[in-house]
């Protein structure tokens, strides 16, 4: 793969200017461990820059009117557009992801500006009789900061910049220092779309997001991120009391019923475990097969493993692409290894390209223990454990204990057994013979310590306001 050559030094935009900082942060492209950018690694000063130029812009902004903030977000999905090819190669060399992937990535942060600018959360009216009257009215909570993870920059930012501007507030947004560039760029190519300070976006290193969490300028911080972050981030933010929504970690549990063909159902189950390299949220971390079918799903699964190439994300025969950053990269390793160790029947192990390159090969297991580590934590890499159950029973009490409470799928041709099933799930989202289905009206979030707060729909918009009832005595 040949890595892309950034023309000139990536900045931050800071109160409707793209500054640089003297210090800064290697970009590396995961496929093959070359730098290929070095982004801005913000000071508490550049921080409180941001946090004031949005605290300034945040009067004038909020008491627009509601279409002229959507049109302005329409015009943002039209800038990204008509930038997409140069967006999609920066996406793809940070992140790793192949190119079909990191195009439709960028097609569903289009896709997603567009939508929430469509949305609306009126005012309503609680009571109108003839002697009172009573209102509830949403309004925006002030300057939010928001934290991006690595594994979808620029969908993910999506997600919090359109909602939070829609709704009138004003916006700091920190990218992953793995992944900052399509998010950097992004920025630069909107710096004159809005007011000077409604959209702020930095770039840091390991002590700016602490240093947001912890800022008495914020008034909410929306994160998504692992669940030992995300308990970090709440106790941070309690200190004033800002509104949080965080989005968590998962292990995912998906459940095959007996009724269901292993031929129909492996393409979605293998892209359930696997999609972006296992690097998702609500990819499908175990698998739990019936006991009469288990075998022939394993084949299937095998079968259908051998025919995904893993490698160069510019090939378009490329189907998986590495894992992102080396420090997720070791960890699966270890866990691998701790799983291979353990006894535990390695069922089929892919071919990786040679070379330099964060490439973990597809890993099925099969039937591990269920107290080992590969079922009972979120390795968030290309490897999958197969679980044999006997009855529904067992299987929903199996899936449902565990910390996590994301996502889970149930897969089967009954489909009222399948709804039964999952309404038993104790997950925030239930797929039924389909996965990671997202729309920007589907309220998502999780349960347990999968997170606090939802997104999408009216409420994830309410969650960028604060309710406000205002009685009316008439007589």
């Amino acid at each position: 793969m040949k890595t892309i050559t950034l023309n000139k030094p990536m900045g931050m935009l800071i109160d409707g200017e793209y500054v640089q900082t003297k210090k800064t942060i290697p970009v590396i492209n995961p496929s093959n461990e070359e730098v290929i950018a070095e982004v801005p690694d913000a000071s508490r000063e550049d921080l409180d820059k941001a946090v004031a130029a949005a605290r300034e812009a945040f009067p004038a902004w909020s008491s627009r009117p509601t279409e002229e903030r959507a049109e302005l977000l329409m015009k943002l999905a039209d800038v990204i557009e008509k930038n997409k090819e140069e967006l999609t190669e920066l996406l793809m060399n940070e992140n790793g992801k192949p190119l079909q992937a990191s195009q439709a990535e960028m097609e569903d942060s289009i896709r997603w500006y567009r939508a929430i600018a469509s949305q609306r959360l009126e005012e309503e009216i609680l009571e109108d009789s003839e002697v009172h009257k009573v209102v509830l009215q949403y309004v925006p909570l002030g300057v939010v900061g928001a934290i991006v993870p690595w594994n979808y920059p620029m969908n993910l930012a999506a997600w919090k910049i359109a909602p939070a501007l829609l709704t009138g507030n004003t916006l700091v947004v920190k990218p992953s220092p793995n992944t900052p560039l399509s998010t950097l760029r992004m920025a630069e190519l909107a710096k004159d779309l809005f007011p000077k300070g409604v959209l702020n976006v930095i770039s840091g290193g390991d002590d700016l997001g602490p240093w947001m969490t912890a800022h008495e300028g914020m008034d909410k911080i929306s994160f998504t991120g692992s669940t030992a972050t995300g308990k970090k981030v709440m106790k941070s933010a309690s200190d004033n009391l800002k509104r949080t929504t965080l989005e968590l970690g998962g292990n995912d549990a998906a459940i095959v019923l007996p009724d269901a063909d292993p031929k129909q159902v492996v393409e979605g189950l293998f892209w359930a475990a696997f999609a972006n390299t296992g690097q998702v949220c609500v990819d499908a971390k175990r698998l739990y097969i019936h006991e009469k079918m288990y075998d022939e799903v394993l084949e299937e699964m095998i079968t259908y493993a051998k025919t995904i190439q893993v490698g160069d994300p510019s090939d378009p025969k490329t189907g998986l692409g590495p894992l992102q950053n080396k420090m997720q990269y070791d960890k699966v390793k270890e866990l691998i290894k701790e799983t291979k160790d353990s006894g535990a029947r390695i069922a089929y192990e892919g071919e990786i390209p040679a070379g330099k390159g964060y490439y973990i090969p597809v890993t099925i297991v099969d039937n591990p223990p269920e107290d080992s580590r590969l079922v009972q934590e979120e390795p968030f890499g290309p490897i999958v454990p197969l679980l044999k159950y006997k009855d529904m029973d067992e299987a929903v009490q199996r899936a449902n204990h565990t910390k996590y409470g994301l996502a889970g799928s149930v897969w089967g041709k009954d489909l009222e057994l399948a709804y039964d099933v999952a309404s038993r799930l104790e997950t925030g989202t239930v797929w039924i013979n389909e996965s990671q289905v997202m729309q920007p009206d589907f309220p998502f979030g999780g349960h347990k310590e999968s997170g606090i707060g939802v997104e999408h729909g009216k409420s994830g918009l309410a969650a960028f306001t604060n309710s406000r009832t205002v009685m009316i005595k008439k007589k």
